[in-house]
């Protein structure tokens, strides 16, 4: 057979991981035709189907399955031993790929992944934001920006020291109408903009004071799953909603929106940089890491203004 190249081995663990061709191409930057191509090609000269077709998926054939199980292990040895070549590299160079959630994103983007971009301008960064947690490995990135909470424990965390907290707001015009509440049960005699979680579930709104904590089921007339749709029902006079701070500091501020419950809103876990333990980090991924705790400790001795994060 011809030889392989240790790009088609990894598009086989980047289909079998991410379950289609489409969403394998783009993790791979190459067109979903190419990547098509390279896979029977290889299949060709293997004499095996590494996997089954049909028009609406794709799945693991046995040959792909025992494929998988074998060789995944080694591209990890591989790639681990690539990487500790490239770190003897002076200057960074490469693709970091890092999955955060959207808030997470927006908190990093400038202060971490965009100064880090001017400092190592040979260094490219990958970043997907989704609401779910993904087991970064499992899903081929280098790195994860979660909450605190969320990280798993075999993880190596680095705090970035972002404070979050909720904000519950409504338009001046909603309140016109209805009495402002006093405590979080009185959100059950208003009208609240619901937000659908990306697990399907409906987000509960959390209070604590003074030790008490609780959580409110709101209803309301309208249902989203999006933090700006959210936010332009509630600007609309819909209903109350519940938001991270920052993405409503500025509506807070300009008189648009009006703040309640304040003072049951309590601080919450900050954000972390977070990625698997290695002996021997590429260039680039140690200078990001090593940018990241900067940040963190100019955010906790307030020499960067950093606001609460956004939902």
């Amino acid at each position: 057979m011809d030889r392989v190249v240790l790009n088609d081995l990894d598009a086989v663990i980047a289909i079998a991981r991410r379950g289609t061709f489409r969403a394998a191409a783009i993790d791979m930057g190459v067109s979903t035709t190419a990547l098509s191509h390279a896979i029977g090609k290889l299949e060709a000269g293997l004499g095996v189907r590494l996997f089954n077709r049909t028009t609406r998926s794709v799945s693991l054939s046995d040959a792909g399955k025992l494929f998988v199980d074998q060789v995944g292990p080694a591209l990890l040895n591989i790639h681990g031993a690539l990487d500790e070549v490239r770190s003897q590299r002076e200057t960074p160079s490469g693709t970091i790929r890092i999955n955060a959630a959207p808030f997470a994103a927006r908190e990093i983007i400038s202060p971490l992944v965009f100064e880090y971009l001017r400092r190592f301008p040979e260094m490219h960064i990958d970043l997907v934001t989704e609401g779910r947690l993904v087991d970064v490995v499992a899903e081929g990135f280098d790195m994860g920006v979660r909450v605190a909470g969320l990280i798993p424990s075999d993880m190596i965390a680095v705090p970035l020291g972002n404070v979050q907290k909720y904000a519950i707001v409504a338009s001046p015009a909603y309140f016109e109408r209805h009495d402002m509440p006093k405590v979080p049960p009185d959100l059950l005699n208003h009208k609240c903009v619901r937000v659908r979680l990306p697990d399907g579930a409906i987000f509960r709104w959390r209070f604590e004071k003074d030790g008490d904590a609780v959580q409110i089921d709101v209803q309301g007339p309208v249902t989203l799953d999006e933090a700006s749709l959210a936010r332009a029902a509630v600007l609309e006079g819909v209903g109350i909603g519940c938001f991270m701070e920052r993405d409503v500091f500025a509506d807070i501020e300009s008189g648009q929106l009006v703040r309640v419950l304040a003072d049951w809103t309590a601080p919450l876990s900050g954000l972390c940089l977070y990625y698997p333990g290695r002996r021997n980090l590429p260039a680039g991924h140690k200078a990001f890491v090593a940018l990241a705790r900067e940040l963190g400790r100019k955010t906790v001795s307030g020499k960067i203004g950093v606001s609460p994060i956004a939902l």
